[in-house]
């Protein structure tokens, strides 16, 4: 027996609202009925559509339209109205079905009263992961039988026929509604085998209005009697958002370990660390659910923001990469993508101190001239092109070509774009254009707006960019190559300055930590060591440590830490 539904708390007007009103608003079941059912078909095999066809048809169903590629699929849809969308996820001939879900998820076509149903051969945990993503109603692994069609097609209808008014007020994000309407389900006996889906929405209802310690109660009551991934997920995500953490930690760990909630975990132990600011956490965990479903462009974003804010360049480089590959032929497509691939490319040569920024940048020049390809007939993107190229002979060492393109085309009037305006900042700063730099960081930070997550975590870099610019008048690399003259010229004080401005831009460069730890060890072999000096030895042997070092910069660290071992203990004698 599922738990006796408790009174709901009130919570503003919206929970608030009477039995009467609620009873009025009940809608026509438009499921009801399998002869009035339009369903759609989106499958490149025709062997499929035969399938499906034969299967539909002999259950009563009359209108069953069948498209071999997303395009006809899209059009379909903006001609009509399907209660059921059959999809497969590898429509080849343009995007796949994941984005094409998406897609009709974003236009309205599909809502939670649509019976959805995912078509796929393969089973892989990725894709798997990014199709729960989309929560469709079931998940048939083709090749398709008849027979088995015919029944998990009706258990799947009726289970929507059951929840037809809670997932029409979820669709119109009546929660509160939603709440009530399973309440009322959950008294009735008859509808015993629903009441695990029905529990599943009230507690997601319970979280979509804030109701923490409500929601709290409910999975666990629900934890005495079933064990359900997603009733153990609730709850820790209930508890997490009562900053709850260390009453959890063991069930987190348990979560994140067991291959059907690794995901769902990973992705919420992201959301809180961010909410918690504190961003290296944040990071860590959003590239473990990244990994598990690569698909989702928010979460690639997300993961980009972060790179950000915890100066991982090369994170960044590839999540702009993912990004633009992921995007491809979805609603997120757009040429900006690739242009902060363009970006980032350069923020990573820039914040490489070693010859393989060569080669990144090397794979930047040909993405600038597909971007021009791309682009030759779209005048919009001129001025951000010459910005990437002026960045890019800076990086070279051409100045004076970089500056003549800064002075003869570039605009300081603030852009309406925050990445375009990010882009100006950084080769005014690297021309020694400071102050230009500074006015233009403060004009972005006011274009920021609202209280989304998103906008907490670029107002954040924003304000880290404002400081650094203020204070580091180069980029790493430049710091790098600094600290190496005055190194080799024995001024090693300036040489340690110059490397733990780097290492503030760049701080998982294994080559600047390494750089340093060199440095102070000669420091102290001089007798020049302060308290600052020991104290950054130790934070980069941590730091190196935490790496996964290999080949040539393993090496190294060793015979630099058994350097440092042995001053250390000429120092202790």
């Amino acid at each position: 027996m599922p738990p006796t539904p408790a009174a709901s708390k009130t919570h503003g007007v919206e929970r608030a609202v009477s039995k009467k009103q609620m009873m009025a608003e009940v809608e026509k079941n438009t499921l009801a009925q399998l002869d009035q059912l339009n369903v759609l078909v989106i499958d490149d095999n025709l062997l499929v559509h035969s399938v499906l066809k034969e299967s539909l048809f002999s259950l009563g169903i009359r209108e069953v339209r069948c498209v071999q590629n997303a395009y006809y699929g899209l059009r379909l849809c903006d001609e009509m109205h399907f209660h059921i969308v059959i999809c497969a996820f590898n429509v080849k001939s343009d995007k796949d079905g994941f984005h094409l879900l998406e897609e009709l998820k974003f236009k309205g076509h599909v809502k939670r009263t649509t019976v959805l149903i995912f078509l796929s051969t393969d089973t892989d945990e990725s894709l798997v992961n990014s199709i729960i993503e989309l929560q469709p109603d079931d998940f048939w692994t083709k090749p398709l039988a008849i027979k088995k069609v015919r029944t998990r097609f009706i258990a799947t209808l009726k289970i929507k026929q059951v929840l037809f008014n809670i997932n029409s007020a979820i669709d119109k994000k009546a929660y509160a509604k939603a709440i009530y309407y399973a309440d009322r389900h959950l008294l009735n006996e008859k509808l015993a085998p629903y009441h695990a889906n029905i529990n599943r929405i009230k507690g997601e209802s319970y979280l979509a209005l804030r109701e923490f310690e409500e929601a709290e109660s409910f999975y666990r009551q629900l934890l005495q009697q079933h064990k359900y991934s997603w009733v153990y997920l609730g709850y820790a995500k209930a508890l997490l958002k009562q900053g709850r953490i260390e009453e959890i930690r063991d069930l987190l760990a348990t979560l994140t370990d067991k291959p059907e909630t690794r995901f769902g975990a990973h992705d919420m132990m992201a959301q809180y660390y961010i909410e918690q600011e504190q961003y290296q956490q944040a990071y860590e965990e959003i590239k473990k659910a990244m990994a598990l479903a690569p698909r989702n462009i928010e979460r690639n974003k997300k993961s980009w923001d972060l790179a950000r804010l915890t100066h991982d360049f090369k994170g960044q480089y590839f999540a702009t990469r993912n990004i633009a590959e992921q995007a491809k032929n979805s609603i997120h497509d757009s040429p900006e993508l690739l242009l902060n691939v363009i970006r980032s490319g350069i923020d990573l040569a820039c914040a490489t101190p070693d010859e393989s920024a060569n080669t990144v940048l090397q794979q930047t020049e040909r993405y600038i001239a597909k971007f021009e390809y791309d682009c030759k007939d779209n005048n919009n993107f001129k001025e951000q092109l010459l910005v990437v190229k002026a960045r890019l002979h800076n990086v070279r060492n051409e100045r004076e070509k970089a500056t003549k393109l800064v002075e003869n085309h570039m605009s300081l009037k603030p852009s309406p774009a925050v990445e375009d305006n990010l882009d100006r900042v950084k080769v005014l700063h690297e021309l020694g254009m400071r102050e230009d730099a500074i006015k233009l960081l403060e004009a972005i930070n006011n274009q920021i707006a609202g209280d989304s997550l998103n906008s907490q975590v670029v107002r954040r870099y924003i304000a880290q960019e404002c400081l650094q610019r203020e204070e580091i008048h180069f980029t790493a690399k430049e710091l790098n190559a600094m600290a190496l003259e005055h190194y080799q010229k024995n001024r090693l004080l300036p040489a340690f300055d110059a490397i733990a401005q780097a290492l503030r831009l760049s701080p998982s460069s294994v080559n600047l930590l390494i750089r340093q730890l060199r440095i102070v060890i000669k420091i102290t072999q001089s007798e020049q060591q302060q308290d600052e000096h020991l104290s950054a030895a130790k934070q980069v042997i941590l730091a190196l440590q935490k790496q996964n070092l290999s080949g040539k910069n393993l090496a190294t660290f060793e015979e630099l830490m058994h350097t440092w071992q042995q001053l250390a203990s000429e120092q202790e004698d």
